[in-house]
């Protein structure tokens, strides 16, 4: 099966500190051993580069400079299929924001589903289900259930 692992993962995969680190660490471990194969969108990616480069100082930053970070990005090269966007994603998206009356922030959300759907994936990864119990078809799954 395939999984689109949320921005909220990733980020605290890459944070040892972080309380659900281990819980998501393991989930990863254990998704990859039975074989599941786990995605990224491009979204993803923006999104943790935003918040480990954001000053420490300001909220929810990380304070990680550009190469620290790029270091975490070729990480998650690694280990995730980074997915492309087609032509497809934009008019998805279009849909998906109209057809759900989509404001502020969640439009990034939006994007993420519409990079889903047009993959054909219904699994997402993540710690906030609620950022996506909108759209149907999507399954949301916490690291602590896999």
């Amino acid at each position: 099966m395939r999984y689109l692992v949320d921005s909220n993962v990733l980020l605290r995969l890459l944070q040892r500190n972080d309380p659900h680190h281990s819980t998501i660490r393991q989930a990863v471990r254990t998704l990859l051993a039975r074989g599941d194969e786990l995605c990224c969108a491009p979204q993803n990616i923006v999104e943790l580069w935003n918040v480990s480069t954001r000053p420490a100082t300001a909220r929810g930053g990380f304070g990680l400079t550009t190469a620290d970070t790029d270091r975490r990005v070729r990480l998650i090269e690694r280990v995730f299929t980074i997915l492309e966007e087609p032509p497809a994603v934009y008019p998805e998206w279009r849909r998906l924001v109209v057809g759900h009356s989509v404001m502020g922030v969640q439009v990034h959300d939006a994007r993420i589903v519409a990079v889903m759907n047009v993959h054909g994936i219904t699994h997402v990864l993540t710690l906030n289900a609620s950022d996506f119990s909108r759209y149907a078809g999507i399954t949301c799954v916490a690291p602590d259930e896999v």
